[in-house]
């Protein structure tokens, strides 16, 4: 395919036509005439272009695609790098995207040079869904339709070992987990000097806490039962427009799957109750959404997993949003709207953990 292109610009119509030729997506005596661009979603990690093309000759290709390449910023690029980010997203596309049920957008093109970080995606124009809001929370109804799709994730591959055989998403060595583990105190003193009086008393309990116990939460983590998002929220999701008027049918659409791992699925449904939904609407749903999940596990052929085991992996997993989120607060770009969504998100994540005791599964 030629070099990658890394940046919007540099996403020509002569380099789509031999990339998409290739591929095998476009006949040789069909190529790419125009481009056209436009930046879209909210995240800091990668930027995103809404891609239109016109072509010249026969193609049941679609004219809209959504592009991603490296963020230009240079902390978040090293972020992704450290943390394989962008190498865990161009390989789930390339590996495991096709043979999953779980409702993601469709692979056109993906590349990447893993030493430099450069890579490029093309995927599917799921366009006029429309991206969830972190900040402002969401319903009952919309949270019901993202825990059921994450069964669709979750139980194909439930306890499959042979995913390990992808070192890209394999489980963390003693090693890295020591190294997080030493890690994480210094994050999290620069996250409170970052914000300072913005962090509120119960967020510098759980945090605090969290931070004291960080080796014992990423111990009981060794055990994986599927593969999981691991950044599996709001902005993440896209809804078909009618769902936030009310309406209840359609699945969302999964989309960034730069943390994609083998490790511990529920953690996946706590860190979305935990990070998307308003904590007095969570307190009121999240049991009987637990239930309706671990259902679904079962009717999709998981076994002997119980409805106990089930709710102490969920306790346990409040955790994984106090991860992500001090990580992420620290090491990637700072914009106005990150500030209140890392807040936000930790805010609720703290309240989640000590709603529900989580203190005592990792003590």
């Amino acid at each position: 395919m030629g070099p990658i292109a890394d940046r919007p610009d540099q996403l020509t119509p002569a380099w789509l036509t031999d990339a998409l030729r290739t591929a095998g997506h476009l006949q040789v005596d069909s190529r790419v005439a125009t481009v056209d661009m436009q930046p879209i979603g909210t995240g800091q990690m990668c930027d995103s272009m809404r891609v239109r093309v016109a072509f010249d000759g026969e193609t049941d290709l679609p004219d809209t695609f959504v592009a991603k390449f490296p963020s230009t910023d240079a902390s978040s690029v090293a972020a992704g790098k450290l943390m394989r980010a962008y190498e865990k997203e161009v390989r789930f596309y390339q590996h495991l995207a096709h043979s999953l049920p779980v409702n993601s957008p469709a692979m056109y093109l993906a590349d990447i040079d893993v030493d430099s970080g450069s890579f490029v995606l093309l995927l599917e124009d799921r366009s006029p869904a429309v991206q969830g809001d972190q900040i402002a929370g969401t319903t009952p109804e919309v949270a019901r339709l993202a825990v059921a799709e994450l069964v669709q994730l979750h139980a194909p591959r439930w306890g499959d070992d042979s995913l390990e055989s992808f070192d890209w998403m394999a489980r963390a060595t003693r090693d890295q987990r020591d190294l997080l583990s030493s890690m994480l105190p210094t994050l999290w003193q620069e996250f409170l000097a970052r914000y300072g009086g913005a962090v509120e008393a119960h967020l510098r309990r759980a945090g605090g806490f969290f931070v004291e116990h960080i080796a014992n939460y990423l111990d009981a983590d060794v055990i994986g039962t599927g593969i999981t998002h691991s950044d599996y929220r709001l902005d993440n999701l896209l809804f078909a427009p009618g769902v936030f008027a009310g309406t209840t049918e359609g699945r969302p659409t999964v989309v960034d799957w730069q943390t994609v791992a083998y490790g511990c699925a529920p953690y996946d449904v706590s860190y979305f109750l935990g990070s998307s939904v308003e904590p007095p609407i969570r307190r009121e749903i999240e049991w009987e959404l637990l239930a309706e999940y671990h259902r679904g596990l079962v009717a999709n052929g998981v076994q002997d997993y119980s409805q106990a085991s089930l709710e102490a992996d969920y306790r346990r997993g409040t955790w994984a949003g106090m991860l992500i989120g001090i990580v992420a607060a620290v090491m990637v770009e700072r914009t106005e709207r990150g500030d209140t969504m890392f807040l936000t998100m930790l805010d609720r994540h703290a309240r989640h953990a000590l709603d529900l005791d989580a203190d005592e599964t990792i003590r």
